[in-house]
């Protein structure tokens, strides 16, 4: 924690000289707040995320790969721990599954052996930012230290380089995107969510099952939440589903 503190005060010295030298200042700021909606073309892929893929693609941002192959991505928002994340990791060791987890500064020094076993046991571990803000509000010198914090943090304490990130609430900019490409992130966003984050209205386990295997598409990017007790449950079906269909669950 020392080392960590120490760095994370040099990192409030440079963060100045690098917004200034790399332009974030004059990168545009404007908020997007993205939602991939509820429309679908023919292949059942999200609009919303089709999109915004030609849109910021080329900015260092993933919403939906490839329609051409039968690959989806597991990724999970870690914002705080509801006792359901080790049973989820169970779940993907079982299923020989790798996923993504995004997580946050608080979560990481709350529960370093959950981090520990994300990285033994092959998953990856993105950056949800240090403290969970929404982006666009950063001021440059803000964005670069919620990012590179984390991402010192991480690599102090678990000895692992992150390199995926997820902004908080699915709020990003230009800005956002390029200060994250220039520090060697790829900032992924999902072209599959539902209501699952609120604890005490968990959705009922066959209607959750249903509604996530019915968006299913080539490329999807799946957006879950840890704190769920009725992901934790379906997952093992789900994934069953998901292979039985053809589909490869990939790490990133």
């Amino acid at each position: 924690m020392k080392k960590f503190l120490a760095a994370a005060l040099a990192l409030t010295v440079s963060a100045a000289s690098f917004s200034q030298y790399d332009g974030l200042y004059e990168a545009d700021n404007t908020k997007i707040a993205y939602g991939m909606g509820v429309q679908t073309d023919s292949e059942n892929r999200p609009l919303g995320a089709t999109d915004a893929q030609r849109k910021y693609g080329d900015k260092g941002a993933l919403f939906i790969g490839d329609s051409g192959v039968k690959r989806l991505w597991l990724t999970f928002d870690e914002g705080y721990e509801n006792g359901y994340t080790a049973e989820i990791l169970d779940t993907l060791k079982e299923k020989d599954v790798r996923a993504v987890f995004f997580v946050t500064y608080d979560y990481a020094e709350k529960n370093p052996a959950l981090i520990r076993r994300m990285i033994d046991e092959g998953h990856t571990v993105g950056n949800h930012t240090f403290s969970h803000p929404s982006l666009p509000d950063c001021s440059p010198d803000e964005l670069y230290n919620e990012l590179s914090q984390l991402h010192n943090y991480i690599r102090e304490e678990f000895d692992y380089e992150m390199y995926v990130m997820r902004p908080p609430m699915g709020e990003f900019s230009e800005r956002v995107l390029k200060c994250a490409a220039d520090m060697g992130y790829t900032t992924v966003l999902w072209s599959f969510a539902y209501p699952d984050w609120d604890v005490n209205a968990q959705p009922e386990k066959s209607a959750a099952f249903d509604k996530i295997t019915s968006k299913t598409h080539n490329g999807a990017i799946y957006l879950l939440h840890a704190v769920s007790e009725t992901n934790a449950a379906i997952l093992g079906d789900v994934i069953d589903w998901w292979k039985n269909d053809g589909y490869i669950i990939t790490p990133m």
